[in-house]
């Protein structure tokens, strides 16, 4: 397949796309849970993948009732996973390759992300990633999270570039709503989510790894 439209911009999603954090986020949201007492179902985290906070909280809320203290037991997941990503995260395959690519090509990148500027540069500083992308939009640099599209679109404005001419990479639902609301071309690159029905028709395309979107970069590159 092809892209629909010559590319301008790259827009990526940081967790479970650029960095394989979900599933350390997804043990320890689980064993935080267990041991005070509110054992989690996959199934409630799944549905936080990709949002930010205030909509975590209604998530969790909506499982658990009103008097589960969301902030005391998110700030401790965070600690306690922050810590962990520090010492064990690595890089997607195939990120180092893509952002190679797009250097060459002159291609412009950016990072728009639910987590904070403090978790980007914890997760993408040692791996020297964050001076690779011309700018990093995350929590507090926009109005409304994701599956809203303020994320992607704060990303496009800083890059100068119309959001129909950018490429957005998701890994989760709720990523890829924002993107498409946003009117980028998205490509979803699963993780810890499956590209569903409705994931396949919000994308042009969906793939397995980076790799797939480097390959279908150069093959507009060459065309």
């Amino acid at each position: 397949m092809t892209l629909p439209r010559r590319v301008e911009a790259v827009v990526f999603d940081m967790d479970g796309l650029l960095v394989d954090t979900e599933t350390v986020y997804r043990d320890v949201m689980m064993e935080v849970s267990a041991r005070r007492g509110w054992p989690l179902p996959l199934s409630v985290f799944l549905r936080m993948v990709g949002a930010p906070r205030e909509q975590n909280r209604k998530v969790v809320e909506e499982h658990f009732g009103l008097e589960f203290p969301f902030d005391d037991w998110f700030d401790e997941v965070g600690s306690l996973a922050h810590a962990r990503i520090a010492v064990e995260v690595s890089l997607k395959t195939g990120v180092v390759e893509l952002v190679d690519h797009l250097e060459a090509l002159r291609i412009p990148r950016a990072v728009a992300t639910s987590s904070s500027h403090h978790a980007v540069e914890l997760q993408l500083g040692p791996s020297g990633l964050t001076r690779r992308f011309q700018t990093i939009v995350a929590a507090g640099d926009y109005v409304r999270g994701k599956p809203n599209p303020d994320p992607f679109l704060t990303a496009a404005a800083r890059l100068g570039v119309d959001p129909a001419a950018c490429l957005a990479l998701e890994d989760s639902h709720n990523g890829v709503r924002a993107a498409h609301a946003a009117g980028m071309m998205t490509i979803m690159v699963p993780d810890l989510l499956e590209a569903t029905s409705e994931m396949r028709s919000l994308c042009v395309a969906v793939e397995d790894t980076l790799h797939g979107v480097r390959a279908l970069l150069e093959a507009q590159a060459a065309s």
